[in-house]
C-alpha cells in the first residue's frame, strides 16, 4: 500500500480519459472496489465517471469486474440459487489469468496464446498487463456463436470458459516450456533457481528411439492458465485500474505487441488510454470454432485441481467433526467476530464445516452461538436461519482462497506458511488434520515397538536364564554320572 499513496490515487483518478475508461468497462458487469487490504460493499455499479474520483478521495485503491455480465448486478446475492443466478445472466467474458511469479515466463505464454487464439481464427482478441507479474487475453462474448448444440451459450458459464482454457493450456505447453528453455539458454538450473522448485518437479525425461533420454520442461509446476478463477461472480481487475502491490496500472496493449511490452510502460504517469479490453464490436462470431473444439476436446491432463481436491475431500473418511485447533488462520480470525461481512462469512463458514464432518444441526449451533456472543452487531436471527434453511453439508466447498471477494475482502486473510501451499481453507484442515493422526500413529507404533521391543528382551532374559538352568542341571547330572562310574570301578 505504501506505493499508492492518497496523493498517487488522486492524481491518476481524477484524469477524465481514465474515469471514462473505468465506467465504460463496467457496463453490465458486478463491481468490486478495493480500498488497500479489502473490498467494499458487494454487489456494486459503477455508472457515472465522477463516482471514480469520489471512491478515490475515500482510498480506494482499485477496480474489479465480473467475467459474467448481469441483466441488474445489484440484484445479485451470495444466496441466490443457480437457477436464478442463471436467469440473471446475460453473457459472459472469456478472461484467462496467466498465473507465475516470474514476469519474463508470462509474457512468453501470453504471446503463445495470442498466437494460438489467432490460430483458432479468433480475431477479436485483446490483452493486457495485468498490473503486477501477469496477463489477462481477453475474448467478448459477442465474438461466440448464441447457442451451441441447443443450448444458449449465456448458460454454459463457467464450464465452457474452464474448457477453452484447457483446450489452449495442453496446445501451448509443449512450445511453452521449448520458449522458456531457449531464454534461459538451455540451462535448467537457470529456471530450477526462479522457480525455487527441485528438477524432478520441472523436467520431465523422454527416450529417444536410440534408447537416450532428453529433458524437456515441465511448466505445469509453475506457470498455469489459472481456471480457479473461472468461476461465477469471480473479479478481475479492471483495465486501467491501479494495482497496490506494484503501484503499476493493469495496462491493455496491442496483442501482437506482447514481447515488447516492458513494466515500465505501465507506470500511472506515463499510461493514455489507447487500446480496449474486451471490445464488444467484433467481426463476427470468430470465437465459434475455439468454443466449438474445446467443448467437443477431451482433456488428457488431470482433472480439474478443485474437481480433484473435491472428490479427494468426499473419499476422505472423518469419524467426528473436525475442531477449531486445525483450523486455517481466517476461519480462526472469523469466529473472533466481525463488524462487517458477516452475510459472507456465514457462507464461507457453512460450506468449510460441512466439508470436515460436521452435520446440519451443529453446524446451526455453532454459528449461532458465534453470531450472538462474538459478533457486534449480531445479525438478525431470521437472516441466518435463512441462509442456513438449504444447508446441505459437505455438498461444496467455501470460497477458494484467492477469491478477493471473501477472506481478502473481510480483512481475515493473513496466511501462514501453511497456507501459501494450499488453495482451500478445507485443504488447510484436512492437511494438519492427517498429519496429527500420522503423527498420533507414529506415537502408537513407537509405542507398540518399544512394548515389543521390552517383551522380547524379558524373553531373551528368559531364555537365557533356563539356558543356564538347563546347563547346571547338566552339569550336575554329568557329576553324578561320573562319581557313579568312579564307585563302581
Amino acid at each position: 500500500m505504501a506505493l499508492l499513496t492518497k496523493s498517487i490515487l488522486l492524481k491518476y483518478y481524477k484524469r477524465k480519459e481514465i474515469e471514462d475508461a473505468l465506467v465504460d468497462h463496467a457496463r453490465d458487469k458486478e463491481i468490486g472496489v478495493r480500498f488497500g487490504d479489502s473490498f467494499g460493499k458487494r454487489p456494486d455499479t459503477l455508472t457515472y465517471p465522477r463516482e471514480i474520483l469520489e471512491l478515490a478521495l475515500k482510498n480506494a485503491t482499485s477496480f474489479h469486474a465480473s467475467e459474467e455480465r448481469w441483466a441488474n448486478p445489484l440484484a445479485l446475492d451470495s444466496t441466490l440459487p443457480k437457477k436464478e443466478l442463471d436467469h440473471l445472466r446475460i453473457g459472459w467474458d472469456l478472461v484467462l489469468d496467466i498465473d507465475c511469479k516470474i514476469f519474463e515466463y508470462s509474457r512468453i505464454c501470453a504471446d503463445l496464446i495470442v498466437k494460438f487464439l489467432r490460430y483458432c481464427e479468433v480475431k477479436d482478441l485483446s490483452v493486457k498487463f495485468s498490473g503486477n507479474k501477469g496477463f489477462h487475453i481477453g475474448v467478448p462474448f459477442e465474438a461466440f456463436p448464441q447457442e451451441v448444440g441447443g443450448i444458449a451459450t449465456k448458460m454454459l458459464f463457467p464450464e465452457a470458459a474452464k474448457k477453452i482454457a484447457y483446450y489452449v493450456k495442453e496446445h501451448i505447453a509443449d512450445e511453452l516450456g521449448r520458449r522458456i528453455m531457449i531464454m534461459e539458454d538451455n540451462d535448467f538450473s537457470a529456471v530450477k533457481e526462479k522457480v525455487h522448485l527441485p528438477a524432478e518437479e520441472i523436467i520431465r525425461y523422454t527416450q529417444k528411439k536410440d534408447g537416450s533420454k532428453v529433458g524437456k520442461l515441465q511448466v505445469d509446476k509453475f506457470l498455469e492458465i489459472d481456471t480457479i478463477l473461472i468461476s461465477s461472480r469471480h473479479l478481475y481487475r479492471m483495465p486501467y485500474s491501479l494495482h497496490e502491490k506494484s503501484g503499476l496500472v493493469s495496462l491493455p496493449i496491442a496483442p501482437d505487441q506482447v514481447m515488447q511490452f516492458e513494466k515500465e510502460m505501465a507506470k500511472p504517469e506515463l499510461v493514455v488510454p489507447h487500446y480496449r479490453f474486451l471490445e464488444q464490436n467484433v467481426q463476427g462470431e470468430s470465437g465459434r470454432r475455439l468454443l466449438v473444439q474445446a467443448l467437443d476436446y477431451q482433456v488428457k491432463f488431470e482433472e480439474p485441481r478443485e474437481k480433484k481436491k473435491e472428490r479427494e475431500y468426499d473419499e476422505l473418511v472423518i469419524q467426528s467433526p473436525i475442531k477449531e485447533d486445525f483450523f486455517p488462520p481466517c476461519m480462526k480470525l472469523i469466529l473472533q467476530g466481525l463488524a462487517d461481512g458477516k452475510k459472507r462469512a456465514i457462507f464461507c463458514m457453512s460450506g468449510f464445516l460441512g466439508k470436515l464432518g460436521w452435520n446440519k444441526e451443529q453446524i446451526e449451533e455453532f454459528l449461532h452461538a458465534w453470531n450472538t456472543e462474538k459478533n457486534q452487531p449480531p445479525l438478525r436471527e431470521v437472516y441466518l436461519k435463512g441462509q442456513l434453511q438449504h444447508l446441505k453439508p459437505g455438498e461444496r466447498l467455501p470460497p477458494n482462497c484467492d477469491n478477493e471477494a471473501y477472506y481478502l475482502g473481510l480483512g481475515v486473510c493473513r496466511p501462514d506458511s501453511l497456507c501459501k501451499k494450499i488453495r482451500n481453507p478445507v485443504n488447510y484442515t484436512l492437511i494438519r488434520w492427517k498429519r496429527y493422526l500420522q503423527d498420533r500413529e507414529e506415537e502408537e507404533q513407537k509405542g507398540k515397538r518399544g512394548r515389543k521391543k521390552k517383551e522380547v528382551e524379558v524373553k531373551r532374559e528368559g531364555d537365557k536364564k533356563g539356558e543356564e538352568m538347563m546347563n547346571k542341571v547338566k552339569r550336575e547330572e554329568m557329576k553324578e554320572d561320573m562319581k557313579e562310574r568312579f564307585v563302581d570301578q
